[in-house]
């Protein structure tokens, strides 16, 4: 049973950071592809940062250079550091992993099978 249960979501001002976290049980980062993905309001779901098993990562053009995906193997938890965050930031965010053989890039990252709660990040 897998599970993936986000936290460190909040009320930033813009400019400001925030450090997201996923906690994974049921299924081990080091042999998986992870990444997060948000769902604005009025907007279809967007992936915006994926990590694969050996490490590489990938990104949208709008945040790149801001937010870095990262994960820790030994506590099996993926991590999103957000930076210079800005209004259009506002989301709700979740941390995400395929359950099949599927492209570990920014873009699949709606597709995957599991996926947590989510975590509210409001930029204002």
């Amino acid at each position: 049973h897998v599970q993936l249960v986000e936290s460190g979501g909040g009320s930033v001002q813009v400019g400001g950071s925030l450090r997201l976290s996923c906690a994974a049980s049921g299924i081990t980062l080091n042999t998986s592809c992870m990444g997060w993905f948000r769902q604005r309001p009025g907007w279809e779901a967007e992936g915006v940062a994926a990590i694969r098993v050996d490490g590489p990562t990938s990104y949208p053009d709008s945040v790149k250079g801001r937010f870095i995906i990262s994960k820790d193997n030994a506590k099996n938890t993926l991590y999103l550091q957000m930076n210079n965050l800005m209004p259009d930031d506002t989301a709700m965010y979740y941390c995400a992993a395929p359950d099949r053989g599927i492209s570990c890039y920014y873009r699949r990252v709606v597709d995957f099978d599991f996926r947590g709660q989510g975590t509210q990040v409001t930029v204002s």
